[in-house]
């Protein structure tokens, strides 16, 4: 034989014999069954958004054992799935009002990315109306890695894919049951914290929540390119998407134009989805469906004026972001006139500082600012559903009429009001009481040591 066809030969049996290798290893098997799990904990968070990947720090810092279930694949919410990749604002008036445990996973984003933060002390005129100017411009992947890494490094239990279903008092604390994908469990824990953005764990124990007819709508956020800003004739295309094509046109890191409503170094345009919802698995795929659609309408017709005809989507992300649907109905709740004054609460546990902002469909945005020196804070009371016992809320469902909501769903603010969930958690457990309570001035030392900024 030739040595040709000999290595050919040799080849083909090899080939052979490897494939039957592989083919050893299959089997009919039975289908495969529902995992049944039992799980104990202390602090049970509901949510791994912005509010919630704080609150799961805190108390797991705080030495407690922590369970975080998400919905979803990953950590951050608004910052992350969502795409609101500038976080803010931590600063007011010359000097940092919002800091700890939120502000650590913010700056180490940007200095891993290499980033620069902006210079907080520079206050122009009208400081609050171009507030983006003190946000914080962040990777949102990078910020994905950082969180999860964090909770790992706490010991913190993520479990992603997994909603709860039920909620009912046990000799412990509470009985919580879950269903994921092709998992169910039952876990039981001492606290909970609803992070959650609609307040669904509340509603699932039974609490009262609120909301108004009207919702702002969501938005759905791109990036787009494939085409020259400097070089498009603005008097050829509507107006209306002259800050969009602005925005989005980025040269050297920057906006041709910087003057725009966004951090300078942040491509970012967005379309509405009014009555965007996201309180169950239906209201959530319209949602999201609705933008997309929306999104490809606009790309349509932005192809038909002159410059335009090879723009080209960029970057979408996963959701809509939902700005508003249930809050509860607290201990107390933040009034209009309460954020706008900067009321100072006995029981006060964070700032907020953003303005009234409340975003209407086909209507300019109703903005309030806040006057000079002007910071708004948040009490503890508002963080706990009336009448209950052990659990908590934090982020944009916390208790509040809509003004003050409206404000008070920013991240830097949702954060603050995590950090604060987790520290009243994780002592309650230690203490074996429930958050409301507890000594105020002990949550508030809490709180101080792991670096957060308490109203004084």
């Amino acid at each position: 034989m030739e040595r040709r066809s000999l290595i050919k030969s040799l080849g083909a049996f090899s080939l052979g014999a490897w494939h039957s290798a592989l083919d050893q290893g299959e089997k009919l098997a039975d289908p495969y069954v529902v995992k049944h799990t039992k799980l104990d904990t202390d602090v049970l968070v509901v949510g791994g958004g912005t509010a919630g990947t704080i609150a799961a720090l805190q108390a797991g810092r705080a030495g407690v054992r922590t369970i975080i279930i998400e919905a979803g694949s990953q950590l951050g919410g608004t910052t992350t799935t969502g795409g609101v990749v500038f976080p803010g604002i931590f600063h007011a008036w010359g000097k940092q009002i919002i800091g700890g445990i939120g502000w650590e996973l913010v700056t180490d984003c940007v200095n891993e990315d290499g980033g620069e933060l902006p210079n907080f002390s520079i206050i122009p005129n009208n400081t609050t109306i171009r507030h983006w100017q003190h946000q914080v411009s962040v990777n949102g992947a990078l910020y994905t890695l950082l969180a999860e890494e964090k909770c790992t490094d706490a010991g913190i239990q993520i479990r992603y894919y997994e909603t709860p279903t039920q909620i009912t008092t046990s000799d412990t604390g509470w009985l919580v049951t879950t269903v994921g994908k092709g998992i169910e469990a039952e876990i039981t824990c001492k606290q909970i914290i609803d992070c959650t953005g609609n307040a669904s764990a509340a509603s699932l124990v039974g609490y009262k929540l609120l909301r108004d007819i009207d919702t702002q709508p969501g938005s759905l956020i791109f990036r787009i390119g494939g085409y020259e800003y400097d070089a498009l004739d603005l008097n050829q295309i509507p107006k209306k998407y002259h800050g969009m094509l602005r925005q989005n046109q980025i040269i050297s890191g920057k906006v041709t134009n910087p003057e725009g409503i966004f951090p300078a170094n942040v491509p970012y345009g967005y379309v509405y989805v009014p009555g965007a919802d996201s309180t169950n698995a239906e209201l959530h795929s319209q949602a999201n469906m609705q933008g997309r659609s929306n999104l490809l309408k606009l790309l349509r017709d932005l192809r038909t004026h002159p410059g335009c005809e090879k723009t080209r989507i960029l970057d979408l992300k996963t959701e809509t972001a939902v700005r508003e649907t249930y809050r509860i109905d607290g201990e107390y709740k933040v009034t209009h006139q309460d954020y706008v004054e900067g009321r100072v609460f006995e029981d006060s546990i964070s700032h907020s500082f953003y303005p009234i902002d409340l975003h209407r469909e086909g209507k300019s945005i109703y903005q309030e600012f806040l006057k000079e020196d002007v910071v708004a804070c948040i009490p503890l009371r508002a963080l706990i559903p009336r009448d209950s016992a052990n659990f908590l809320v934090a982020g944009r469902c916390v208790s509040s009429d809509r003004l003050a909501n409206s404000a008070l769903r920013v991240q830097a603010s949702c954060m603050g009001m995590g950090q604060a969930a987790g520290a009243a958690a994780a002592l309650a457990c230690i203490k074996g009481v429930t958050p409301g309570t507890l000594p105020i001035s002990e949550v508030q030392d809490l709180i101080e040591a792991h670096g957060g900024i308490i109203p004084r």
